[in-house]
């Protein structure tokens, strides 16, 4: 039986005043597996993750979600990904714990259970000593674990992240990557930009650009 891929680009190309921002790229991801894209600064990474949220036009080619074309308009499309690709934004006046609590009863109704979904997440990412601090409060690396956190404790077949590793320290990194392998096991999709070799090093494929 074929098995539709999560995300896969066919000469996906994105140009702009006669430069391109990304060259004709191809490539599928199954289900259920990690991939991270490689490149120079400048070489797209970032553009091509913009184009499977549909916040980046592509002028050739496409891209799509579990074999439907990417369509941002779509209730279906934001419900399948997730992403960690521009900053979040949050609420300086909440509480780590309450932000990514809140972002999980959005998709899951407010419940005890969804409470315990968010405070796995806070502790699987170390953060629950700093669950009652707010943003403001905390380092440039604890920012990057809670924008992981809200990213990560709300539904989604496929995940696209732009250098998670940003402002982690190795052993901070060695834990998201530990994250993510295990959520593709459990059958989440990953496409991740990054330049970090801890990450490439258990991905289960890779795009170059």
């Amino acid at each position: 039986m074929m098995v539709v891929p999560a995300i896969a680009a066919d000469g996906a190309t994105v140009a702009l005043g006669g430069t391109t921002l990304l060259a004709p790229t191809t490539f599928s991801v199954p289900p259920g597996q990690f991939w991270c894209v490689t490149g120079g600064n400048g070489s797209g990474k970032t553009t091509l993750l913009r184009a499977f949220l549909g916040s980046r036009t592509l002028t050739a080619g496409s891209c799509s979600v579990l074999g439907d074309p990417v369509d941002l308009a779509k209730p279906l499309h934001r419900r399948l990904v997730a992403s960690l690709v521009d900053p979040v934004p949050y609420a300086r006046d909440m509480t780590l714990r309450e932000q990514v609590t809140l972002v999980a009863a959005s998709w899951y109704g407010n419940s005890a259970s969804t409470a315990e979904r968010a405070g796995r997440i806070i502790d699987r990412l170390g953060l629950a000593p700093l669950g009652e601090r707010f943003p403001h409060q905390v380092s440039s690396g604890q920012l990057q674990l809670f924008g992981l956190a809200l990213t990560l404790v709300r539904p989604a077949e496929v995940v696209l992240l732009d250098e998670p590793e940003r402002h982690l320290d190795s052993d901070r990194v060695a834990l998201v990557a530990a994250l993510l392998t295990e959520r593709a096991e459990e059958g989440t999709a990953f496409l991740v930009a990054t330049h970090e070799e801890a990450l490439v090093a258990v991905r289960d494929g890779r795009v170059r650009l």
